[in-house]
């Protein structure tokens, strides 16, 4: 054995800085890049925005000139134009078209009030009020009737409720971490409970309905036998024993089928469902949808799919001018600029040069998925979720001839709108199991229309056999429960 130096050569995989930049750049949403675009306009001199007037729709996110976005105008089937943008062309004696911005009587927006000047961009979403969530509401409604001391506690178990608004702690837990008795706990968990929409801070199903039922009576809406049934049969109830409940209260099955309807129809096992909102950061019921401006339309024309980053049309960076006519005329030895003034010249230059690449790169690589979904899931663009192929961001990553990992970052938490104006997550090009929940959705459908007795986990599972379609029994109670189905003993 002996030492000794030598030479050789290797080749070795380095990331860049500039690739980390590209890379995060290119896994921000749109709200996100939004920020980033901001922030960078703030610290570069050399960038600035196209100060050209360009309205942005608030339905499909692009920008347009005039009075209405053209994209949105031809659809008749979307109203949301209408509601969100109720504002319409009004012609002057002179014959030229004058909208509700720029008009000699357009000094105000609706009734509110609201003044704007023609000097400063106007955003229609700017005057929709902030929705207020659920958290926020009990907590102010529990800080007018609870003493100061109590709110440490309110606000534990508020935090403490799920999606749903179930209370997932235990009464006994609370107490040992606030060093106090149960019976204190309780109380101000009773008074959450009478504040908070009926269900919600229940601990388990059986609570839930029964403070529904309570507030029902309130209302004076009641029926017989429910509160007794909720209070004292409930597992016979659950289990479809109506004789054995009839025979224990001393009533007639039609009786105990009266009030199981009622509970049916009136009663939620999700409390939070009728509202609309966020409860602890996680968005839940209502029928409003929360308002996301898609990142990619694809449009349908003349029979083709047409894909486009709305981004493209929504952010107008650009050099300065300015920076670049002193970039020009500075030499090396540029007699009217220092070291300095050329190095501070050359370093945010460069700096816009780079933000403004990798933006394109980020708009041609969400362009080049966009379209290649498009060519792999055309049956669900053009005949819904039935249709929809099974596919892997592997797959797409293999079909694009780009890693996985890039695949991932430019789908990640962005939005589509579908030729039907729909606007979706990118996950659900990559979710198969889509369309088999439509098809248990419509067996179950079926199901409630046909009043037929109420189909099991494992009758589901031979129906969806005889269509071709085979998953485990757990699988179909994974895919009712995400679809929020009860199960058929609570049906």
């Amino acid at each position: 054995m002996e030492l000794s130096i030598g030479l050789s050569q290797e080749q070795q995989l380095k990331v860049s800085p500039s690739l980390i930049v590209l890379n995060e750049i290119l896994q921000l949403s749109s709200a996100e890049l939004q920020d980033q675009i901001r922030r960078e306009l703030e610290e570069n001199p050399a960038l600035e925005i196209d100060s050209e007037e360009r309205r942005i729709c608030p339905n499909c996110g692009g920008a347009y000139r005039g009075v209405v976005c053209q994209r949105c105008l031809g659809d008749t089937a979307n109203s949301k134009i209408s509601q969100n943008l109720s504002f319409e062309a009004k012609t002057t004696s002179d014959g030229y078209s004058d909208d509700y911005y720029g008009g000699a009587e357009a000094d105000s927006w609706g009734s509110g009030g609201m003044s704007y000047s023609g000097e400063e961009e106007f955003d229609p979403l700017t005057i929709v009020a902030a929705e207020r969530s659920l958290t926020e509401s009990i907590l102010a409604d529990l800080n007018a009737t609870l003493p100061d001391e109590d709110m440490p506690i309110a606000e534990f178990l508020i935090g403490s409720l799920d999606e749903r608004g179930y209370l997932t702690t235990e009464i006994e837990s609370v107490a040992q971490a606030f060093n106090c008795e149960p019976a204190r706990v309780l109380a101000i968990l009773k008074e959450l409970q009478q504040i908070a929409p009926a269900g919600v801070g229940a601990r388990n199903l059986q609570e839930c309905l029964l403070l529904q039922y309570h507030y029902l009576k309130e209302q004076g809406v009641e029926a017989p036998y429910v509160e007794n049934i909720l209070k004292n049969h409930f597992e016979a109830l659950g289990s479809h024993k109506f004789t054995l409940i009839a025979t224990q209260l001393g009533v007639s099955g039609d009786e105990v089928t009266a009030a199981r309807e009622f509970i049916k129809k009136n009663l939620s096992p999700f409390p939070a469902e009728g509202q609309v909102g966020e409860l602890n950061g996680v968005r839940y019921g209502g029928s409003r949808s929360e308002h996301v401006l898609p990142d990619v339309i694809i449009s349908e024309q003349e029979g083709e799919f047409k894909v486009e980053v709305s981004e493209s049309r929504r952010f107008y960076l650009r050099l300065n001018p300015m920076y670049l006519s002193f970039s020009n005329q500075m030499g090396e030895a540029g007699p009217d600029a220092s070291e300095e003034d050329r190095e501070h010249i050359r370093r945010y230059l460069n700096r816009a040069k780079t933000f403004l690449a990798n933006i394109n790169q980020r708009r041609e690589t969400m362009r080049r998925i966009t379209e290649a979904l498009v060519d792999i899931q055309k049956d669900f663009l053009q005949n819904g979720v039935r249709d929809l192929r099974p596919l892997t961001r592997s797959a797409l990553a293999s079909y694009l001839g780009l890693h996985e990992s890039t695949v991932s970052r430019a789908t990640a938490g962005k939005y589509v709108m579908l030729p039907n104006r729909k606007v979706i997550s990118y996950n659900d090009f990559f979710t198969a199991s889509l369309s088999i929940k439509d098809v248990i959705k419509e067996i179950l459908e079926a199901e409630k229309g046909k009043g037929i007795d109420r189909l099991t986990d494992q009758v589901i599972v031979e129906k969806l056999a005889e269509r071709n379609i085979y998953i485990a029994r757990r699988t179909v109670a994974k895919y009712r429960n995400q679809l929020k189905i009860l199960p058929s003993t609570l049906r």
